[in-house]
């Protein structure tokens, strides 16, 4: 991986912050498990949420066959943080961005497997549980899902991710080998 050339294409999309680690950095916490149970609607609907992304072990397990990560961050700015629709409504823009640096990573012949802020939005109905995803090369489980500390890692390297008042920020990790 090139990661001087791959530097330099992130220069040219929106994106606020980024940092590259080794997935041995990574932390996993049944905490951010238990608020997808509790406070999440999407728990329990989606392939991309627990629990069809697995145990927390299968998901630590899965991150870990790819050594390397790239966290990449974008903001967005909304009319009321407090208001969950108007917050998930800037998200569209960072999935796209996801998307371009997960072919940029591919294009350089690294195998990925991405982790965004998705509980994924692909289909109009998720077929959870009674059928197979059908979009799973397109379909980018949430950090979040997988017990991952993502604000931990970004305090560890510097990254900012409280900008304001109705500036929220959006996390998006690519894993590679």
């Amino acid at each position: 991986m090139d990661r001087e050339l791959l530097a330099q294409q992130l220069c040219a999309l929106p994106i606020v912050q980024y940092e590259f680690f080794e997935t041995s950095d990574l932390l996993f916490s049944d905490r951010v498990r238990h608020i997808c149970r509790t406070e999440c609607p999407q728990y329990g609907k989606s392939w991309a949420c627990p629990p069809g992304v697995g145990t927390l072990e299968a998901c630590r397990e899965r991150c870990l066959r790819y050594p390397h990560a790239l966290l990449i961050t974008t903001m967005a700015e909304t009319c009321d943080i407090a208001d969950i629709a108007a917050t998930l409504a800037t998200r569209a823009p960072h999935e796209e961005v996801t998307h371009q640096v997960n072919a940029l990573v591919r294009a350089q012949g690294a195998e990925t497997y991405v982790l965004s802020t998705e509980s994924c939005a692909i289909c109009p109905q998720c077929a959870y549980p009674d059928a197979p995803c059908r979009h799973p090369d397109r379909m980018f489980p949430c950090v979040e899902s997988h017990g991952i500390l993502v604000t931990e890692i970004a305090e560890r390297f510097g990254i900012d991710f409280q900008a304001g008042s109705n500036i929220v920020t959006w996390f998006s990790l690519i894993l590679y080998r």
